[in-house]
């Protein structure tokens, strides 16, 4: 999930997947849940920003709603924080130094933390179990560590990650497949396929495409210093 600032237009721009003659436009600062598919920003009109990129399930201690609400969407900073996030946006434009902004911000994220925002201790044992091994472990070895169901586990763990448990090992299998590509002139996509853990091509082809709106080969050929990011004509 990330938290974008906008420091000089109130406009931050969301277009469609497809048709990048459409686009949504948001006031200043908003609030990118957590994604199962790709995105496509203007990054012309943020010139100047300021953010958070939250790690997985960072997010749930700062918003009054179950973070899989948010899945797939963009939404206005102000539609969850209200005229809060106005005033910190305010804040922020009148701070002259980068440091300054900075200490606004985390300042007003630590204002809102509570005793309610503590995570279940079944998504702080998930996350660590599925970040260690993206591609190795299985949902069924996690839930016979634990004191829940299968069908509240995965509950639980979407409202606080905002995807099921299925869904982010899926993410974070690709990123892996990223991290392995990045920076390499020549890739053996067989290769990547069979050690990332996937059944056979077919099956590391669609879910490629799935996350990144782009085949393998052209998502290598346009990448650039940014790991989730490429530039589109």
């Amino acid at each position: 999930m990330e938290l974008v600032i906008n420091l000089e237009d109130d406009l931050i721009k969301v277009y469609d997947q497809e048709n990048h003659d459409r686009f949504k436009s948001f006031r200043g600062s908003l609030i990118s849940g957590p994604h199962s598919d790709f995105a496509v920003i203007d990054t012309a009109c943020q010139a100047s920003t300021i953010g958070v990129h939250f790690k997985p399930g960072g997010a749930f201690p700062f918003f009054k709603l179950p973070v899989n609400e948010l899945r797939n969407e963009h939404v206005s900073l102000d539609t969850l924080w209200g005229a809060k996030a106005t005033d910190i946006r305010e804040q922020l434009l009148e701070a002259e130094t980068p440091v300054a902004k900075f200490r606004i911000l985390e300042h007003c994220l630590v204002e809102m933390i509570t005793k309610d925002s503590v995570h279940h201790p079944a998504v702080v044992f998930a996350l660590k179990k599925f970040q260690a091994f993206p591609h190795q472990r299985k949902i069924a070895d996690v839930t016979e560590q634990i004191s829940l169901s299968s069908r509240r586990f995965i509950q639980v763990f979407k409202e606080e990650v905002g995807l099921t448990p299925k869904q982010f090992t899926r993410i974070q299998r690709f990123q892996n497949v990223l991290r392995l590509i990045k920076g390499e002139k020549q890739v053996d996509w067989t290769d990547i396929a069979f050690n990332c853990g996937y059944y056979d091509q077919a099956h590391f082809i669609r879910d490629f495409q799935s996350f990144s709106g782009l085949s393998p080969t052209t998502y290598h050929s346009h990448q650039g210093k940014q790991q989730n990011h490429v530039p589109l004509g």
